[in-house]
């Protein structure tokens, strides 16, 4: 079961913060979009490629790629917050899905990135919600997760060994990215 329910969490934040980072709860835009630059740099030029950003939010990571000009070739949201969706459907004109990625079928797609998806998930639950993006992929799954030891309140939080040892069963190669933010690191799953 997940730490707290999501879609009253981030209601509760859309209602206090409106559209922006501070919406999909992270500290500020400027580290949102450290957080993407990391991503984006794992991902590489994605115009041939097609990409599922798992937990899209506001589709703040296509407006990112769209600014850099690195847009795949593809790209589909996946959020389930349904005011999420509407946004994200609005502000990029993209295929924008409203599902719960633990439970409801996934669509394919060379890659697969998630920035901030999985903080409020339980360890079970993040275990499973990795497993299902990265069987979804032909490339990999990059995704960010605060990085500490994990404690009471709403927020996971993991060890670099945790990581390795919960992705030892996919039998993919793993690489972990971090020292761009305090708390913070990438993992890259191929």
């Amino acid at each position: 079961m997940a730490r707290v329910d999501q879609e009253s969490f981030y209601r509760e934040n859309i209602q206090t913060y409106g559209v922006s980072a501070q919406g999909v709860a992270w500290d500020s835009a400027r580290t949102q979009r450290r957080r993407f630059a990391v991503l984006a740099a794992q991902l590489g030029d994605l115009s041939d490629s097609t990409l599922v950003d798992a937990g899209c939010g506001f589709g703040d990571f296509y407006l990112y790629l769209k600014e850099r000009g690195n847009l795949p070739r593809r790209y589909i949201g996946i959020d389930l917050v349904p005011q999420m969706v509407e946004a994200a459907r609005e502000r990029t004109g993209c295929r924008i899905l409203q599902r719960d990625i633990l439970r409801q079928s996934l669509p394919m797609a060379d890659w697969y990135a998630a920035s901030g998806s999985m903080n409020l998930l339980s360890r079970t639950e993040t275990a499973i919600f990795i497993r299902r993006c990265y069987e979804h992929t032909r490339k990999g799954f990059v995704f960010n997760l605060l990085q500490g030891r994990d404690r009471e309140g709403i927020f996971g939080y993991w060890q670099p060994r945790e990581v390795q040892e919960l992705l030892r069963p996919l039998e993919a190669r793993v690489e972990i990215v971090d020292g761009y933010l305090e708390g913070d690191m990438t993992v890259v799953v191929k």
